[in-house]
């Protein structure tokens, strides 16, 4: 995107009871990428980014896991950032969603639907 300085990945499960659950977090993506390849290494800090802490507890990507009959939404918020943002890997969900404050000049997101026979 023109302008762009950095990209925020957030991917989030609305349905789980109780809250939110976080299942990646992918922070100061260089504006010049432009997608991301299958299985990006669980640690830290990548090519493509930092990754933050998923609610699983663990770095990185956590797949769905809704319980057996219940499908559940898992939206894929992608945010354009005016700067790259002066934090440190690892960090939380919220955290990143603070720091960004007004340095979003464009987001957008796409939901999928998963469940467990």
């Amino acid at each position: 995107m023109s302008g762009a300085v950095s990209y925020v990945v957030i991917v989030e499960d609305p349905d789980v009871p109780g809250g939110t659950f976080i299942h990646w977090i992918l922070y100061n993506v260089p504006a010049e990428v432009t997608s991301l390849p299958e299985n990006l290494p669980r640690k830290a800090v990548t090519q493509y980014g930092y990754q933050g802490v998923n609610d699983f507890g663990e770095m990185g990507y956590g797949g769905p896991c809704p319980p057996l009959g219940k499908t559940h939404r898992y939206i894929f918020h992608v945010y354009a950032l005016d700067s790259k943002l002066p934090l440190s890997p690892g960090l939380t969900a919220s955290q990143v969603l603070h720091a960004m404050q007004g340095h979003v000049i464009a987001e957008g997101s796409v939901t999928g639907l998963y469940g467990r026979g």
